[in-house]
């Protein structure tokens, strides 16, 4: 099913889930306890990646309802690159004709029979109205020949030309486990203070070049806004069972959705 603003990997899977205190619609649901413990010093999952798009739609992009910008989770940019014909996919993705820009998790996994295969992230921006595809490698050049592979891809799905471009001077990454977390915060850089803070008539440098990229703060606050998810359920969750263990309360309130499947 594709939800507005992109496609969400977790819609009927089972997995053990990183607690049960939110309610079944809230996102935070679909990370396990590895997915969070990741975030402590480890190469980050998609499902962490696929969390923190949501996040950012939720939290940052609702706030710009005129705004046509797509982020598309890790297992669908992978699906892109590995299914010869993209066109087939046109029904699985989000509907571009409106997109101004598209950011993809870029993933060096090559065989689709491995989960979490793989082993670097880059980030790449498609500028749709530009015609520009922008890459951002924290161990440049590693992803190189995936992110030229993704941006041809996403060209044939535009039916438009795309002009690649590899940033040879966005941050580099001190050790091997940070690069999920670079796309992160790579990406909420240039979708809040790059591409959502300018006007239509003003050009906008899309380099990360000489910016400072605090990777290990990223993950503290990555793991922090999923605590306050946590503690937000916990109150909902308490309040809701005090609601519904009342004498005087007409009845449950029913879920939204069904309940994930625990195992």
């Amino acid at each position: 099913m594709v939800r507005e603003g992109g496609f969400h990997p977790f819609k009927g899977r089972v997995s053990r889930h990183f607690g049960d205190s939110l309610a079944p619609d809230d996102a935070y649901l679909s990370l396990t306890k590895e997915d969070v413990d990741t975030l402590k010093n480890d190469w980050l999952t998609d499902n962490t990646i696929a969390f923190w798009e949501e996040y950012l739609e939720r939290e940052e992009l609702r706030k710009y309802p005129s705004s046509h910008i797509v982020l598309l989770r890790p297992s669908m940019a992978f699906m892109l690159m590995q299914t010869p014909d993209p066109l087939t996919l046109k029904d699985a993705l989000p509907n571009f004709s409106r997109t101004t820009h598209i950011f993809l998790p870029i993933n060096d996994a090559r065989n689709v029979s491995v989960a979490e295969g793989g082993s670097h992230w880059s980030l790449l921006l498609v500028s749709v109205i530009d015609g520009v595809a922008f890459h951002y490698d924290s161990l440049t050049p590693s992803n190189y020949n995936e992110a030229r592979l993704a941006t041809d891809k996403i060209s044939t799905l535009l039916n438009r030309p795309l002009r690649f471009m590899n940033l040879e001077d966005s941050p580099q990454q001190e050790n091997s486990s940070d690069c999920g977390v670079y796309v992160c915060i790579q990406m909420r850089h240039l979708l809040l203070k790059r591409l959502l803070s300018a006007n239509a008539r003003e050009k906008v440098s899309m380099s990360m070049g000489g910016k400072l990229v605090d990777a290990s703060g990223g993950r503290k606050e990555m793991l922090k806004t999923i605590e306050g998810f946590r503690k937000e359920g916990e109150r909902r969750r308490s309040y809701e069972d005090s609601r519904s263990s009342s004498p005087f309360a007409k009845g449950k309130t029913d879920s939204r959705s069904p309940p994930r499947i625990d195992s």
